[in-house]
């Protein structure tokens, strides 16, 4: 996932070289992002949905439609590291006015191919590739990851071991919408492959992340 801070870090600079203080719409964006992020996968919508607002309000006071794209572009990442393929609407109410790069961030996260050279450098394997896990233990973000292994699943290129890695991804930071997500589509490949005592401890997994929410 792509940090906001330095997006306009040449920007920031001063003539002499010196950096100026950073405004504080740019530090409570950076700062509130992670908490959105962090909130959603949790499965804390009402954090999540609070630290959201506060986001895209932060952002929506530059005027920079690139910079509000990027805050819908970090909401559809999240939904798609846990298996939501809802459209990404509050990005393509902005596409007319969002860079080449956020266009081409938008239709990789849609499962749709991309040049490769427009991504950030963490998902140009995933988008150049023919699909497995390979590409995904390269990838050292934990959210990251679990973005690039939901667009893999979406693309019809997610193998068992891509399910595996991003349930461990989830498990180990303790993101329990995400985890539920990736249990579940284990337990329903396991379901059509008839392996019902799989499905069976993959469910009972399920009950005991749910219980408590």
């Amino acid at each position: 996932m792509k940090r906001l801070a330095p997006f306009l870090a040449a920007a920031l600079l001063a003539a002499c070289g010196s950096p100026p203080p950073q405004p504080d719409w740019l530090v409570n964006a950076d700062s509130g992002r992670d908490r959105y992020v962090k909130a959603y996968l949790s499965g804390d919508d009402r954090v999540a949905n609070a630290e959201f607002t506060r986001l895209r309000g932060e952002l929506a006071r530059t005027g920079q439609p690139a910079l509000v794209a990027r805050a819908e572009l970090t909401r559809c990442a999240v939904q798609v590291a846990s298996l939501d393929f809802a459209p990404c609407s509050g990005f393509e109410a902005l596409r007319g006015d969002a860079p080449e790069a956020e266009r081409a961030y938008a239709d990789f996260l849609a499962g749709t191919p991309v040049q490769a050279a427009l991504l950030p450098a963490q998902y140009r394997g995933v988008a150049g590739g023919t699909g497995g896990a390979a590409p995904l233990r390269d990838i050292q973000d934990p959210v990251s990851r679990l973005v690039a292994a939901g667009v893999l699943l979406r693309s019809g290129r997610a193998d068992p071991e891509v399910l595996q890695l991003a349930a461990d991804t989830a498990s180990a930071q303790g993101w329990r919408r995400g985890l539920l997500a990736w249990l579940g589509a284990q337990a329903l490949r396991a379901e059509k492959a008839g392996a019902t005592e799989e499905a069976a401890r993959l469910r009972r997994r399920m009950d005991l992340v749910s219980v408590g929410r």
